[in-house]
């Protein structure tokens, strides 16, 4: 069976197009290496073919078949495909194919197909691709606003109550003694000219 499938997607590789009756989900999935992937192809043919695409599509590339399952006969393996790693299964009107331990080379766009007379029936593919790690999604560099200088005038300080030096305290007392002084010396001479006065009058 296998030879006569690869001789039929050489004809026709170049006319492959998604059919609506056989829809594959997901459309396309992400995983990590080592985990499991399910796809599923919902088609009401019993006999269901899995082919893998591993390059871009075109009229030079090529379609690895994977496996197939028929109701009497149960799954197919392609060559170099290892049962531990690669089951196809039915659940009532679709077919499951199952991948455990997925590397980055199981990458590749994934087709279900169903043999017609003579046409063969392509699914729209499902794009798996693996990765060691999840890319991360780069934060937008946030640019920094320079920040606007703002000149502020020394404010004077204000004391409250008075200082408390031995120094200014000193020239506080001095400067007391100083009017005290002074006002002595006004009133003497204010005395002094009144008497004078008041013995020219006499006179």
């Amino acid at each position: 069976m296998q030879p006569r499938i690869c001789l039929l997607l050489a004809a026709q590789l170049a006319a492959v197009h998604g059919s609506t009756t056989l829809q594959q989900t997901p459309e396309a999935i992400m995983v990590q290496t080592n985990e499991t992937v399910m796809l599923y192809c919902t088609c009401p043919s019993a006999t269901v073919f899995w082919l893998r695409q591993r390059r871009v599509l075109s009229k030079d590339s090529d379609l690895e078949f994977l496996a197939s399952w028929h109701p009497e006969k149960g799954t197919t393996l392609g060559t170099g495909v290892e049962k531990e790693k690669l089951t196809v299964s039915r659940e009532t009107t679709r077919s499951v194919l199952s991948l455990t331990s997925v590397e980055p080379a199981d990458t590749g766009v994934y087709f279900c197909m169903t043999v017609g007379s003579p046409a063969l029936t392509f699914g729209k593919g499902t794009q798996l691709t693996v990765v060691h790690m999840f890319p991360t999604t780069a934060q937008p560099t946030k640019k920094s606003t320079p920040k606007k200088r703002v000149c502020r005038f020394p404010n004077p300080v204000t004391q409250k109550g008075l200082p408390c030096g031995p120094l200014i305290l000193c020239l506080l007392v001095a400067g007391v003694l100083v009017l005290l002084v002074s006002l002595g010396v006004a009133l003497h001479q204010h005395c002094l000219q009144r008497r004078a006065r008041l013995h020219f009058m006499k006179q």
